[in-house]
């Protein structure tokens, strides 16, 4: 029987078949790499599944913003990732959880969202902001927390203060 050919990291092509052990290290290894990625003194701009994985590690941490991070949440950053990559509600959920996990590592949201700017024009980063405002008001409060990340957001995307407020205003309708 042939064996599967190995890329240069030594991890197989199908982590599925790495068993717990094999795939924690594969995952570790994956998020590792993006991290010194985003963090590098010069980072080359993100190809567009990175950048997807970016700008949905970045709705995730505006939603544990506030310590609360809560099914109305989850379900929205679900519906965002669907909506605008596409996705099946299982490749939603496996962003999101991959998402999840990013964001739990990288160390802090400059990064997030220099990748985001860098991989995106400007009204996809105003689309952006609407969607960090829907995760934030998708519990039905805003605390300090989420105010603050989501100004430090618009700041870091370049995004100005009016656009921020009618993004927003338009997640509050939706």
């Amino acid at each position: 029987m042939p064996t599967a050919k190995r890329p240069a990291t030594g991890f197989c092509k199908k982590p599925e078949r790495l068993g717990a052990a094999g795939f924690a290290l594969y995952i570790g290894h994956m998020f590792g790499d993006f991290i010194r990625r985003l963090t590098a003194t010069d980072p080359a701009p993100l190809p567009e599944a990175d950048a997807r994985l970016a700008m949905t590690a970045l709705l995730v941490r505006i939603a544990r913003s506030d310590h609360n991070y809560a099914d109305a949440e989850i379900a929205q950053i679900d519906r965002i990732t669907t909506q605008r990559y596409g996705l099946s509600a299982q490749d939603a959920r496996r962003l999101r959880q991959q998402a999840e996990t990013l964001e739990a590592e990288a160390p802090d949201t400059v990064r997030f969202t220099r990748a985001i700017k860098d991989a995106v024009d400007y009204d996809d980063r105003r689309a952006v902001i609407e969607a960090l405002w829907q995760v934030a008001l998708a519990d039905g409060s805003r605390a300090d927390e989420e105010n603050a990340l989501m100004r430090l957001a618009a700041n870091l995307l370049g995004v100005s203060d009016r656009d921020s407020a009618i993004a927003r205003q338009r997640a509050g309708r939706a």
